[in-house]
């Protein structure tokens, strides 16, 4: 098998690629900056998540003012003490924008525990109903909650019209992730080298399930790691899980394009 890594990708010709999941307002420079530099990497579309009431409004504005960008909107396990009828109706409100494309990020966080669990998960499943009852798209923050947050989806086969495990983690749960048909999204960290299970199920997911991320600001790649990360860096990871599977970084490419088409319907 090729060694995965990075070497030769000043010689490889950019193509474009997908940043299925980052958050432009937690970045320091401005949102045309970051556009402009994704465009210059060859990144033709960039989803930005809303994670509470004025993150959502930062994500629907870039939404509105940059071709390339689309909103995910929705309320992050963090922000879900005493999550309400209200907090769901803003939700809702917002996921009526045309530029708005999926449900998210929501799910479980028992590692930070920035919230009550039963707050966390009446929101989830609150933004569950939501997505089936809309049929969007669901994108899914899990950490240390892993066999809670696949239960609660579990329970919701069928419903919803695509999750999309964010920043997938859950190595040890592929093969249930992949029976359900969850798509696995990898972020900056699959590149690190330590993180040969990661690697692994990078390796292992089908191709139709396969989505690319950044996170940004957040796991910047091995190439730009200790900075802060951004959309135009989702193709240095596109090119190391392309190495990892062997496969030109052509066919990753639009791999991950038409995975991201299916999902978000843009």
């Amino acid at each position: 098998m090729a060694t995965p890594g990075f070497a030769g990708r000043r010689r490889t010709r950019r193509r474009p690629v997908i940043d299925s999941h980052c958050h432009l307002d937690a970045c320091e420079p401005p949102d045309a900056e970051l556009v402009a530099r994704a465009g210059e990497a060859g990144v033709t579309r960039i989803a930005t998540v809303g994670t509470n009431g004025p993150s959502i409004d930062d994500a629907l504005t870039a939404a509105h003012a940059h071709e390339e960008v689309f909103a995910v909107v929705g309320r992050h396990p963090h922000d879900t003490t005493g999550f309400d009828a209200a907090a769901l109706e803003e939700i809702e409100r917002a996921a009526a924008d045309p530029r708005a494309r999926a449900i998210g990020e929501t799910g479980l966080d028992y590692y930070r525990d920035h919230a009550p669990r039963a707050d966390q998960r009446r929101a989830f499943e609150a933004q569950l109903d939501l997505a089936a009852r809309l049929d969007m798209p669901v994108v899914i923050h899990t950490r240390a909650a892993e066999q809670d947050t696949l239960d609660v989806l579990h329970e919701y086969a069928g419903r919803v019209s695509a999750v999309i495990l964010h920043c997938f983690s859950a190595v040890g749960r592929l093969g249930d992730c992949v029976e359900h048909g969850y798509m696995c999204s990898f972020a900056g960290n699959v590149t690190y080298p330590k993180a040969t299970d990661l690697q692994r199920a990078a390796r292992e997911v089908p191709a139709d399930l396969l989505l690319v991320e950044t996170d940004a600001p957040y796991l910047a790649p091995q190439p730009r790691r200790g900075r802060p990360n951004e959309p135009a860096n989702v193709a240095h990871s596109a090119r190391f899980i392309a190495g990892l599977r062997e496969v030109s970084y052509e066919e990753l490419e639009r791999t991950v394009e038409s995975n991201a088409a299916r999902v978000f319907r843009w």
